[in-house]
Parts: C-alpha cells; sequence; structure tokens
C-alpha cells in the first residue's frame, strides 16, 4: 500500500489522474491507496477491498438465503411429490397377470 493513487480508467473508460492520501477535504486518517484498477481511493485501512459501507453486503446476504430458502422448499416440494407419486403408481398395479379372456392353445 502507498499514500500515492497512481492515475487509472474507470468503469466508463474516463482516465482519472493519479493523486495523494490523504485527499483535500477528506478524512485525515485515509492515507492509503486502496481499490481496483477501475476504482482507487483514499482509506485509512489498508486492507480494505471496498469503497462502501458494508451495511448494504447484509441485504444482499438476507436477500441471498430467502431466495435459496425459497428454491430449497420448492426443490423440497417437487422431490416429495415425485416420491409420492411413484409410490402410488406402484402401489394400484395390479398385483396378478390380466384375464385377455384368449385361451392359449399348442400348435
Amino acid at each position: 500500500m502507498s499514500t500515492e493513487c497512481s492515475s487509472y480508467l474507470n468503469a466508463d473508460k474516463v482516465l482519472v489522474s493519479g493523486f495523494s492520501c490523504p485527499r483535500t477535504g477528506g478524512d485525515a486518517r485515509a492515507v492509503y491507496c486502496c481499490g481496483f484498477q477501475d476504482v482507487k481511493y483514499c482509506c485509512d485501512d489498508p486492507h480494505s477491498f471496498f469503497p462502501y459501507e458494508h451495511s448494504y453486503m447484509w441485504w444482499l446476504s438476507v436477500g441471498a438465503l430467502v431466495g435459496l430458502s425459497i428454491a430449497a422448499v420448492v426443490l423440497f416440494s417437487f422431490i416429495i411429490t415425485v416420491c409420492v407419486l411413484c409410490y402410488l403408481f406402484i402401489s394400484t398395479k395390479p398385483r396378478s397377470k390380466l384375464d385377455t379372456g384368449l385361451s392359449l392353445q399348442m400348435a
């Protein structure tokens, strides 16, 4: 980590010139250059990876858990339905061979 952020191309392919940390008017504790190739920022933790607060990630996690829970219930219901239908199909089959009414004769 360094205190100098080199210039980079952002996500819109616009060249952002390099800058020093801490930035003027910014947090004086943010002395490290953090970020990725397309977004760089000053931070106070040299191991920081995201320029945003981490609270939004909890909502993503809750949404993912709800979605996975619904998918699991649907899959479980499908498996139970298939098992019940297979059991009913097997249990309702006639146990003996049907009489076709034709007598077999030796030729």
